[in-house]
């Protein structure tokens, strides 16, 4: 790959599509937000200086055992600090004072050793991560086909991908040539300097956010584009060929974005990828990270998790948005399918994660988009083609009626997972600020949520192709404010000044009703809450239940005649309100919750309501 830039650097982390069983220190990856630092610091106070993982790591195992650990600082790290981990015979794996923290291997002796440092504030283990896993028919579904044609394409805006790597496609040139849309690429993979991409996912994500459809415009069926097929992409790898990298990888990969905003004109940052949660968001330092994107001015939009059809914990996919979508300012996406170009046919995807979110309670995700069987870019170096030759999507004759090898090499292939209706938001945020370059990430959060379309099935039933079927409802942990409409947002010209941040979700044991409660200090300034920025509208819907009001089952409204969890008898009420797992003050999640997806088959089947006829795609998430 030509790029103008290419500077490299080191770390692993691991896509968030595949089923992959975790160990203590690997997990699945996704999305985070930001607080506001006054509200961390009390937020922190009465918390352990160290993390649950490695609290129980330096309890249990030999203190010989080397680990990777990212030290966040109550200062900005010095070289002293630095200097005082070597003389523990550690290495210096990243440098991340943008978060105040240095990524480093140590022994758990010396780690031990290093919490007596006064500078110390908290010391997590550096966990590994994962990727969460075209539209077409997609395209139409959120109304991007029809916003393009007003005339947005998303040039001139710079789209940062977060994941493992990008093949030169020349989907992603401009339209006709072979100058790249790709202006910069950067590894952070230990060990691996190389930009490209030879797992094959991130290629697929970009092109979903951003090819231009070149290589289909003739000999396919249908002409394969993003969401904004003008925007330059940002390439910083931080995925190895197994689809693996690390929190602190991913951190300097942020750092990074951040400090290339201005030259790139970088507005938008894509997190298909995601990992268990340990403990609260206001710790986690990959939440720190996004946090501080947010708050620099980037959007930054995360994939949900892939865990919906998990009932490990005895929840029905309920609590499992992974680590960063549990912030509460990113956006977090999950996933839909969307079996034709008629919106009101699409359901939740079965694997989609819902909220809310463990620990914090946070109401997640946000908002959701078509995510299976998208057909995007093919990277013909990358492992997961590699392995699974199925997914390709052919050229065709000239009749269509037969596409296969005979007619050309394939440039395209198909995935599933939340990891593919990511990039659908992160191109249309692109569209938004290519609209008017003055929005803010909150107003662009907003915008999106308010606009979502809302008519959706209260029930519906996913299969995946073992023949399983999973019932979802049409609540608020499942869909968030509704499926991303596009054209919508653009025509939205509602302004105000603040926070969009997620509310938290608050229980009452007594009498069984929750309240959305305003997230963050009561001082931080909200674009919704008492008073919503567009008076009588709300985001939720036409009754929103927000702030104060308290929502009942059977007598609150959420989605127009749509009650928000229908009877109490229904499994998805006695689960979310009853379980002391999702609302216990102390859960660590974190290992193994994705057992429903290690048959490595994570795309939905569509069955036909007339015919009864099933059609499966053999698709990983």
């Amino acid at each position: 790959m030509n790029c103008p830039k290419t500077n490299f650097k080191k770390t692993a982390w691991s896509a968030a599509w595949g089923g992959t069983k975790a160990a203590v220190v690997a997990v699945a990856l996704l999305a985070v937000l930001v607080i506001t630092p006054a509200a961390a610091g009390a937020k922190n106070a009465d918390k352990p200086k160290v993390g649950p993982v490695l609290r129980r790591m330096l309890a249990n195992n030999d203190p010989s055992t080397v680990v990777d650990v990212i030290v966040q600082y109550k200062v900005k790290p010095l070289q002293k600090h630095m200097d005082r981990a070597k003389r523990r015979g550690g290495k210096v794996k990243h440098q991340l004072g943008f978060i105040k923290s240095e990524a480093y291997t140590l022994s758990l002796a010396d780690v031990q050793d290093l919490l007596d440092d006064a500078d110390v504030a908290h010391v997590t283990l550096d966990h590994k991560v994962k990727m969460t896993g075209h539209p077409d028919a997609a395209l139409v579904s959120v109304t991007a086909d029809v916003a393009q044609s007003y005339g947005y394409d998303g040039s001139g805006v710079g789209i940062a991908l977060v994941d493992s790597g990008i093949y030169a496609h020349p989907d992603l040139n401009l339209f006709g040539t072979n100058n790249q849309r790709v202006v910069y690429s950067e590894s952070f993979v230990t060990g691996d300097p190389s930009p490209a991409d030879t797992y094959g996912h991130g290629t697929h994500v970009a092109g979903i956010a951003a090819g231009n459809g070149q290589a289909s415009a003739t000999g396919y069926k249908t002409q394969h584009t993003g969401v904004a097929p003008g925007a330059n992409i940002i390439n910083l790898r931080v995925l190895d060929g197994s689809g693996s990298g690390s929190d602190s990888g991913v951190i300097a990969a942020i750092q990074r974005a951040i400090e290339l905003k201005d030259q790139y004109n970088i507005r938008v940052l894509n997190l298909s990828l995601g990992r268990g949660m340990y403990e609260s968001y206001t710790l986690d330092p990959l939440c720190q990270a996004v946090e501080q994107a947010w708050n620099a001015g980037i959007v930054v939009v995360v994939a949900a998790g892939n865990s919906g059809r998990d009932n490990t914990m005895g929840t029905y996919g309920y609590g499992t948005i992974t680590v960063p979508g549990n912030d509460p300012y990113v956006i977090t996406v999950g996933a839909t399918n969307s079996p034709d170009y008629n919106r009101a046919n699409d359901v939740i995807a079965s694997y989609s994660s819902k909220g809310p979110s463990l620990v914090d309670h946070i109401a997640k995700p946000d908002l959701v988009a078509p995510g299976n069987a998208m057909t995007s870019l093919l990277d013909p170096n990358g492992s997961i083609i590699k392995n699974n030759p199925s997914y390709k999507v052919y050229p065709c004759d000239s009749t269509d009626t037969y596409c296969g090898p005979t007619h050309g090499s394939p440039m395209y292939f198909k995935l599933s997972g939340t990891s593919m209706a990511t990039p659908m938001v992160a191109g249309a945020a692109a569209l938004l600020i290519q609209k008017d370059p003055s929005l803010t990430p909150d107003l662009v959060k907003a915008r999106l949520m308010k606009t979502a379309y809302k008519n959706r099935q209260m029930y519906s039933t996913a299969l995946d192709s073992r023949g399983n079927r999973y019932s979802h409802q049409g609540d608020l942990f499942t869909y968030g404010a509704g499926m991303l409409d596009v054209t919508a947002a653009l025509n939205s010209t509602d302004t105000g000044v603040g926070y969009a941040l997620s509310p938290t979700a608050v229980y009452n044991a007594a009498n069984h009703t929750v309240t959305l409660t305003q997230t963050g200090p009561s001082s931080t300034s909200v674009l919704w809450g008492s008073s919503v920025i567009w008076g009588s509208s709300v985001i939720w819907g036409s009754s929103v239940i927000w702030g104060s009001n308290v929502f009942l089952s059977g007598s609150s409204v959420l989605w127009g005649s749509s009650v928000i969890w229908g009877s109490s008898t229904d499994s998805g009420f006695s689960v979310i309100w009853g379980s002391s797992v999702i609302w216990g003050s102390s859960v660590i999640w974190g290992s193994s919750t994705t057992q429903a997806m290690d048959d490595g088959d994570a795309g939905d089947c569509f069955e036909d309501p007339d015919s009864g006829v099933v059609t499966c795609e053999q698709l990983q998430q």
